[in-house]
Parts: C-alpha cells; structure tokens; sequence
C-alpha cells in the first residue's frame, strides 16, 4: 500500500435472518433464596434482576423508570475494544447498571487505540492493531449512527466470541432502522476517521493522563475513587452520584463483583 493511501476495511457480510422468541413468565425462583416472586417484582432491584437473569425484560419493559428532577449522571467510559478487563467491566457492570439506571445515566463510550506508553502514542493507524482498531471504528460509527441504541449493539458485539463477525447482526438485532451498508460508508468513508480523530482529542484532553483501561469520568471529572469503585460496585455508585430523588431500584442490595484493567 502506498504511503498516505486509505485502507478500506473488510467488513463481514451480514447473516441470515435471525428469529429471537422472548418468553415471559408469570412467576419466577430466586436460586438464593427458592421464593417465588411475581413478575411485576423483577425489576424491583439489580439482584433481583440478576438472580431472575431478566435485565433485558427489565430493559424493555421499562420496569422501573423515574421522574428526572435533576440531570442525569454523565459517565464517560475511554476503552480498548478487545481489551478483556474493558469486555468484563461492559458485561458484569455498565450495561447492567444503564440497563436499570438509564432515566438517571448517560453513557459516553470513547473507543481508541493506545500502547503501553500512555498518554504519547495514544493514536496508531489501523492497519498496525487489526483487528483492535478496526472495531474501534465499528464501534465509534456505531455511536454516530445508532444514538441510544449504540450501547445495547456494542454489548451486544463484545459478549460475541468474534467482536468483528457479531457487528452485522448486532446492528440488525437492536438498530434494524440503520442499515449495515451506511455503517460501511462510515467506516471506509471520511466520517469514521473524523470520530477516530474526535476520541483520540478527548483522550488527549484528559487530566490526568490515563495510565490504564478502562478509564471512567463522571461529569467530566476524574477521581480515583470513583474509578476504584466504578470497577467493582458501578450501580450503586450511580446510585449515591445522582443528586435527585432517588429511584425505587437503587434501594436494592449493592453487587460487588471483581474489578480489572489492561
């Protein structure tokens, strides 16, 4: 490839329809504790929700939902895409924590790529971290184009054992709305630089530097503690950030669970 010649990325095809049943019951068992609980107690607290492994139903049924009285908490996640401690961290605590808290939280997602020498080779050309880098790119046009959807697709891409491969019909599942060929005209168009671009200014504006991933601000602050503790506890941090009258969900029991970075 010459020098200064744009790549295209190589994007998988999307799948064949896939059909999804959603079953709802009227009645479900705690494994904990072997109650039974009636449906409309799911969504009554995040252990609840996980123990009864129906975050989604309380996602989509808006279960639990709040009369905002003051601004939403404003979170900013800065990650590597394929980073183990980013997917853990997505998995085990901001998805489920957005999926019960989103009337109280707004999510940013910073995807970029950066070497061991944080913060000064923080950008690096695709072409050198495939596939890292080209997911990022998935992800930061996913973002542009998805709007509120963004979040739920990109769980949705980093629960799949292939990242890259689960796009299609993660973009299909939650966003039907944006096709996958105007997110192929973002990647290998000039819109998917200029986000590439954006992130790697955000990250560049940070203080302090980051020294590890993932890196969470709230309200556009930085604290070690809360960043210790969005590791391990993220929900009921939400929870304490939040300066209006607090949801019904957050006077459910705290879930600790183990904290990690790249």
């Amino acid at each position: 490839m010459h020098h200064g010649e744009r790549q295209t990325l190589l994007l998988p095809d999307p799948p064949a329809p896939v059909w999804a049943e959603l079953l709802l019951f009227g009645r479900v068992s705690s494994p904990q504790t072997g109650l039974s609980l009636p449906s409309v107690q799911w969504c009554r607290s995040l252990e609840i929700a996980i123990q009864c492994k129906v975050l989604k139903q309380c996602m989509e049924l808006r279960a639990v939902s709040t009369s905002q009285n003051a601004p939403p908490v404003s979170l900013s996640v800065f990650y590597q895409s394929l980073c183990p401690a980013w997917r853990r961290f997505l998995s085990q605590q901001l998805f489920p924590t957005w999926t019960m808290l989103q009337d109280i939280l707004n999510v940013h997602l910073v995807p970029y790529s950066a070497s061991k020498e944080l913060p000064s080779e923080l950008f690096v050309p695709c072409q050198r971290l495939e596939p890292e880098c080209s997911v990022n790119m998935i992800e930061a046009c996913v973002g542009e184009l998805a709007g509120a959807s963004g979040l739920e697709i990109i769980n949705c891409m980093e629960s799949s054992a292939d990242v890259l491969s689960a796009a299609p019909l993660c973009l299909r599942l939650y966003s039907p709305a944006v096709s996958w060929t105007s997110l192929q005209s973002c990647v290998n168009g000039s819109r998917g630089p200029q986000l590439v671009n954006r992130s790697r200014a955000a990250v560049q504006a940070l203080s302090p530097a980051p020294t590890h991933l993932p890196w969470v601000t709230f309200d556009g602050e930085y604290s070690a503690e809360h960043q210790d503790r969005a590791m391990s506890s993220l929900f009921t941090l939400v929870c304490e950030l939040y300066q209006g009258i607090k949801p019904p969900v957050c006077t459910g029991a705290p879930v600790h669970l183990d904290r990690g970075y790249c």
